[in-house]
């Protein structure tokens, strides 16, 4: 869950707002999946429930599980590239969804939000990086859940703002 509030808590609330309403709601069913290794991606996604299994192409070994209040999608976002690995669904899961052409639009046209959204992603992956480097066994794993005074002061808005999401989505 932590990982979009990285997202959210670093944007305005015309942001939040412009991205419920520009964005859709997607339901995966078990096994469905989300990414495919090697295939360009038209999407930004948000996990808003459920959980999915981030596996290697070739030999279908799981890597990692990404749960509700992830992130999907950022790498070949930021880099244009195709995706390295495939995301499939481990069970009934709901993401947010949000045009990678429109989002990119608004960055190019909004410089308030290409500033915060970049800052928050950068937050994101270098949280991400940390974790990895642990989970290898370097680092601290008591520095692992440890939230940088910039991240924890937008902590609780973007937890509300990440409800404003949810109840929108299910009402659909």
């Amino acid at each position: 869950m932590k990982h979009v509030l990285f997202l959210l808590g670093h944007l305005t609330d015309l942001d939040i707002e412009w991205m419920i309403n520009n964005g859709e709601k997607t339901e995966l069913k078990l096994g469905d999946r989300l990414i495919n290794k090697g295939e360009e991606i038209e999407n930004l996604y948000i996990v808003l429930s459920g959980r999915f299994s981030i596996i290697d192409g070739e030999s279908h070994n799981n890597i990692a599980f990404i749960n509700s209040g992830e992130i999907v999608g950022e790498m070949s976002f930021l880099e244009s590239r195709p995706p390295s690995v495939s995301v499939v669904a481990t069970e009934l899961s709901t993401v947010f969804c949000i045009s990678k052409q429109l989002m990119t639009k608004r960055l190019n046209n909004n410089l308030e939000f290409k500033a915060n959204f970049y800052y928050a992603i950068s937050l994101f992956l270098s949280n991400r990086l940390r974790q990895t480097t642990t989970q290898l066994g370097y680092g601290s794993s008591d520095e692992v859940d440890v939230l940088d005074e910039n991240v924890l002061d937008g902590v609780s808005q973007a937890g509300s703002r990440f409800g404003q999401i949810l109840q929108k989505f299910s009402e659909v």
